[in-house]
């Protein structure tokens, strides 16, 4: 059976990418190599069908556990796996710099010493930086490289090294980047499921500077339906972007997902805006959309509602992933307890 070699597979959208491939190819096996780091969380993969699914715990910038997990009738690895939180780009760069970029050549390294067919790399609208509030601007496949933060500039460096694959070695290769991703089983650290978790307790809601940062949001499946069609039919050597075509200020989510449970908008507070954060983004979706067929199947209000009901109805999930680290990091990053604001 060929297998597909999935890292960073127990976090959000990893997680989730990973159940799609049980549900829509029933012919391959997925390997999933995570090195459970804070957002890594094997609860995110329980119900999965143990006979195709293979967990091995590792990190990506270890080429001898990387080499002993990659199978030779490998064909394809989806790196997913990342240092991905701006903040703590911002906080502590090396940590993002040994996985994101190192990583990411040990990984394409092993790739070719075993042969893999080819090999997607799941990047951000990030690398390009900040766009000008202006509704006619987006981010294309071939906008330059301007990133603002020690992650964006992780990811950026990461791009090049699979390009330099490619052209170089000859390695098959895709590219895609994406907005912002939202949807079950997320980290709350992150803005929405933060947001959302916060907002079911009647806690207060931080939200950074004037509300007025722009983001281009997708619902998670879409994402990684969009990844796959990448995977199996996209161009060897491309980049894609992906996008919802949903681009909204912090401060319309925030209102939205506290209109839609009900909740008053008195729970938001304005915190210090953080360092280098960028105004806005939004992607051009065209090529994905006309090259491979892609298209979202949800909108921001159905993706908002299944999220909500997915927290809802997970309430143990959340508060398990709430605990320890996230608290110490909340009390860092706000400078209060969580829910004290």
């Amino acid at each position: 059976m060929p297998e597909i070699f999935v890292t960073g597979g127990a976090g959000f959208i990893g997680s989730t990418f990973v159940q799609l491939l049980l549900d829509e190819r029933p012919d391959d096996t997925i390997t999933n190599f995570d090195a459970l780091s804070y957002a890594g969380n094997l609860e995110n993969l329980e119900g999965f069908d143990k006979r195709r699914h293979r967990f091995v715990h590792g990190d990506i910038a270890d080429s001898k556990a990387v080499l002993a997990a990659l199978g030779e009738n490998t064909h394809a690895v989806v790196n997913f796996a990342a240092e991905s939180h701006v903040d703590r780009s911002i906080a502590k760069a090396a940590e993002f710099l040994t996985t994101n970029i190192i990583g990411t050549q040990v990984l394409l390294d092993a790739a070719r010493t075993r042969g893999v067919k080819r090999f997607i790399q799941v990047s951000t609208d990030e690398v390009m930086g900040s766009l000008p509030e202006n509704e006619a601007a987006f981010f294309t496949e071939n906008s330059p490289f301007a990133p603002n933060s020690p992650y964006a500039a992780s990811k950026a460096a990461a791009e090049h090294l699979v390009r330099a694959a490619h052209h170089t070695f000859g390695l098959d290769t895709v590219i895609t980047r994406c907005g912002n991703n939202y949807g079950p089983r997320q980290f709350p650290e992150k803005f929405l499921p933060l947001a959302l978790s916060n907002a079911l307790r009647d806690e207060a809601i931080p939200l950074y500077g004037d509300g007025g940062n722009i983001r281009d949001w997708i619902f998670v499946e879409d994402h990684c339906r969009a990844l796959l069609l990448a995977m199996e039919n996209g161009r060897s050597g491309a980049v894609y972007n992906i996008g919802a075509r949903n681009e909204q200020p912090n401060i319309d989510v925030v209102q939205s997902l506290l209109d839609t449970l009900g909740k008053p908008r008195s729970l938001i507070r304005f915190v210090t805006d953080r360092p280098g954060h960028d105004r806005r983004y939004a992607i051009d979706p065209t090529l994905i959309e006309k090259e491979l067929n892609w298209r979202p199947r949800e909108t921001w209000e159905s993706g908002l509602q299944k999220t909500i009901q997915w927290y809802l109805q997970n309430s143990g999930w959340v508060e398990r992933t709430r605990s320890g680290a996230y608290r110490d990091y909340y009390r860092q990053q706000y400078g209060t307890e969580v829910g004290a604001l």
